[in-house]
């Protein structure tokens, strides 16, 4: 995991470009943004920019990265608090692959078929969802919020999320079983994690922060509790909760 003190220190001291407009976003820069891309982001991001374990980078606008210097900003140093890191590029590999990423807001995105108001009702209703996720100020807090979801994940990656949830568990989100030198016992989610030290919310919504020193036992699993819609939802059902999920974008 990140430090974020020493995340918090390099974005006082990272060095920003003197333009706001991509120097470098010729059909040959983008080319070669392409191949940085697939090389250092489509992990995340996926092979397209549609979204995975990183934001779904195929929309008109970036809600972070409105304009070619924050785009800058966020490629080489990241973003604190999420799980984009810092790449480190040359600046001129950096205006290459924000080149290219500005050319995914641009391509074909898949439409989905299902009735939005019935999957708002499947969400809340027989989906359970809102018993761990929240949507606004109601619902969980022991999974990721739903409420902008649709403006970072793409239809497809919502699809495969409720087909396999297991396939892609955030860091944030992952299971915790934790045992303090003093015998009390925590079961929670892992919502950050440093060198020294691991802050949980357990499964009433308690929150707790520990020092690693004073801890006996500490095993993090990457599982997730979330169920398979595979069998839940009928096909048409799955449709309709996509869509409806794909829509949600704060304004």
């Amino acid at each position: 995991m990140i430090c974020w003190a020493a995340f918090f220190l390099l974005q006082v001291v990272m060095e920003l470009p003197d333009t706001d407009k991509n120097p470098y976003a010729t059909s040959a820069d983008i080319a070669y943004g392409k191949k940085l891309f697939a090389g250092r982001c489509a992990g995340c991001h996926g092979p397209n920019g549609d979204g995975g374990k990183g934001a779904n980078l195929g929309v008109a606008v970036l809600p972070r990265a409105s304009d070619d210097r924050s785009l800058y900003r966020v490629i080489r140093y990241g973003l604190m608090e999420t799980e984009m890191p810092p790449t480190f590029m040359t600046p001129k590999e950096t205006w290459q692959v924000a080149a290219f990423v500005r050319t995914l807001g641009n391509v074909h995105r898949e439409t989905v078929s299902g009735n939005r108001d019935r999957g708002r009702e499947l969400v809340r209703g027989k989906g359970g969802c809102l018993k761990c996720h929240s949507l606004g100020n109601e619902g969980g807090q022991m999974a990721p919020p739903l409420t902008d979801i649709g403006a970072h994940r793409s239809p497809a990656h919502l699809r495969g999320k409720l087909l396999d949830p297991a396939n892609d568990i955030p860091e944030q989100f992952r299971l915790v079983d934790l045992t303090t030198r003093g015998g009390q016992k925590i079961n929670g989610i892992r919502l950050n994690e440093d060198t020294w030290t691991i802050q949980v919310r357990d499964f009433t919504g308690k929150l707790h922060s520990f020092d690693k020193q004073d801890l006996a036992q500490l095993k993090v699993e990457r599982r997730t509790l979330m169920p398979s819609y595979s069998g839940r939802f009928s096909a048409e059902e799955l449709n309709d909760v996509i869509a409806y999920l794909a829509s949600l974008r704060e304004n």
